[in-house]
């Protein structure tokens, strides 16, 4: 990369994205709280939350890989924003079933299959934009600042949302992600940076999506990272139910569902603006086991609690040790990945992390249906640990890795 201009990279860019990531990132945190609570006061069973990430689950599963081999072909800016502007219109469908079907579960299910697609293009493109508006020497610190801002508003997010729903209508908390999502749309199709001219060749779009999975799984760092991280959010991840212990375990309505979803990303964004001034340096690769042991025993404590003080903390400590572990995956997949491969070696890692997370929250409706919903969020935590002392055998060169540096490669 070292023949590249350095005019073509500009700290406005950086800076534009970062506000981009943080007002999509807000408009699904503000919608995911409403879409939460109505759902389940709709219907009052575990199952109906679960299809809430199943319904979003599938299309993003079906949609992600495609979309990763368009993102390598094309403009990324331009599908990213088509995206985005997709969002805004589910956001404004949501707003409508609000207003003239307030009752009815399958509307709202049938718009989020449509959002779950959107997010199936909007996650490989605008993943794989980073490494194209800054250089790579500063790519660590420019991926803990978009994930601070990612984390920032996570934490906004709930909390707006929680307090819009509790004291207000939820035609204001639609008509916020209409227009976040809008935005970002509007700033990243303005953003300069590198442009990526696509290889050409005979290869059918198909074997250009096989090309990515074989990419991930001929590298053990990377497919260890992306797959801890994988089963780590399907076994822990208890955002699904976090409307239940609101209303029926610690009762504190709406408006503490909004601080209870608030809670991990005020660790993880503490965590996240600690790494852009102290980038993880040494012993890289076990501070990523400990970070996700952390999240799983975080989660059991959280699970048994049944104190709203405990169980703020517990998240608190979840999202910061999450963070630990998107800060190293996410530098270490876009330091080993040449461009010709970001947007598919991105579909893929969305694919495993992104889809993971609704298909977690189905796995954890799905339980808690089952075995009742503490019993299924302390299960997951236990999961989770058995995970990590499985992967720690499975990959040692994850293990073993000491520097980021040793990952990289030229673009």
């Amino acid at each position: 990369m070292s023949d590249i201009p350095p005019a073509l990279y500009r700290s406005r860019d950086l800076h534009l994205f970062v506000v981009s990531r943080f007002v999509s990132v807000l408009a699904m945190q503000v919608l995911s709280v409403a879409i939460g609570w109505q759902i389940y006061d709709i219907a009052r069973t575990p199952w109906s939350l679960g299809l809430v990430g199943l319904c979003q689950f599938v299309p993003m599963f079906l949609c992600t890989l495609p979309a990763g081999e368009l993102t390598d072909r094309f403009n990324q800016r331009r599908i990213y924003s088509l995206a985005a502007f997709l969002q805004a219109g589910c956001s404004a469908l949501f707003l409508f079933f609000t207003w003239y079907s307030p009752h009815a579960q399958a509307p709202f299910y049938a718009v989020l299959l449509l959002f779950g697609a959107a997010r199936g293009f909007a996650g490989p493109s605008g993943q794989s934009l980073l490494p194209f508006l800054v250089p790579a020497e500063k790519l660590p610190r420019s991926i803990a600042l978009s994930a601070s801002a990612f984390q920032a508003a996570i934490i906004a997010g709930p909390a707006l949302g929680g307090f819009l729903y509790a004291f207000g209508h939820p035609t204001g908390v639609y008509s916020i992600c209409i227009a976040g999502y809008a935005l970002a749309a509007l700033i990243v199709m303005n953003l300069g940076g590198r442009r990526f001219a696509p290889q050409k060749g005979e290869a059918s779009r198909l074997a250009r999506i096989a090309q990515g999975v074989h990419f991930v799984r001929s590298r053990p760092v990377v497919l260890g990272a992306i797959s801890l991280d994988l089963f780590a959010v399907l076994l822990g991840g208890a955002t699904a139910l976090l409307p239940i212990y609101a209303r029926d375990i610690l009762h504190v309505g709406p408006l503490g569902l909004g601080f209870l979803r608030s809670a991990p990303a005020a660790g993880a964004f503490l965590v996240g603006f600690w790494c852009t001034r102290h980038p993880i340096a040494r012993h890289t690769g076990i501070k990523m086991f400990g970070a996700v042991a952390l999240f799983g025993v975080a989660t059991i404590i959280f699970g048994l609690s049944t104190n709203f003080a405990v169980s703020l903390a517990a998240l608190f400590i979840l999202g910061a040790s999450d963070m630990v572990s998107v800060q190293v995956r996410s530098s270490l997949i876009q330091l080993s990945t040449p461009d010709v491969m970001r947007g598919r070696v991105s579909a893929v890692s969305m694919l495993f992390i992104g889809a993971s997370n609704e298909l977690g929250e189905f796995e954890s409706g799905g339980t808690a249906a089952l075995f009742g919903t503490v019993p299924a969020v302390v299960l997951g935590g236990i999961g989770t640990l058995i995970v990590v002392g499985l992967w720690m055998k499975l990959f040692p060169a994850l293990r073993k890795v000491d520097r980021m540096e040793e990952v990289a490669v030229s673009a």
